[in-house]
């Protein structure tokens, strides 16, 4: 699947229940990320497939990273294996931007 023909939604039409799934390392989780959302780094998604599928439940899994790059990557993957899964236009950049809550590390959350 081309990278470019991943399904997308914006941060601004994510349901306030829906399965976000982040693919961003460890220290970029650290330092600020959506208080639901369950952590996977890129590189662990093939072998953490199933975990993936066990929380979506038959839902859809938005997926996000930084700015959208390595989740449109893993959406792609995803849908590959026949998830419902799409990427986060802008990832935690526009998730910052639009004002939407943010826990980290750090006293101040803030997107690496």
């Amino acid at each position: 699947m081309n990278f470019m023909q991943v399904p997308t939604v914006t941060v601004e039409s994510l349901p306030a229940d829906g399965l976000l799934l982040d693919v961003r390392e460890s220290e970029e989780w650290a330092a600020g990320r959506a208080e639901e959302a369950l952590h996977i780094p890129m590189g662990e998604v093939v072998q953490r497939l199933g975990e993936i599928t066990e929380r979506a439940d038959g839902g859809r899994v938005h997926v996000i990273c930084k700015v959208g790059g390595r989740s449109a990557q893993v959406t792609a993957y995803l849908v590959q294996q026949g998830v419902d899964a799409v990427n986060v236009d802008g990832g935690m950049l526009a998730w910052a931007d639009a004002g939407r809550a943010m826990q980290g590390d750090h006293e101040q959350p803030f997107v690496l």
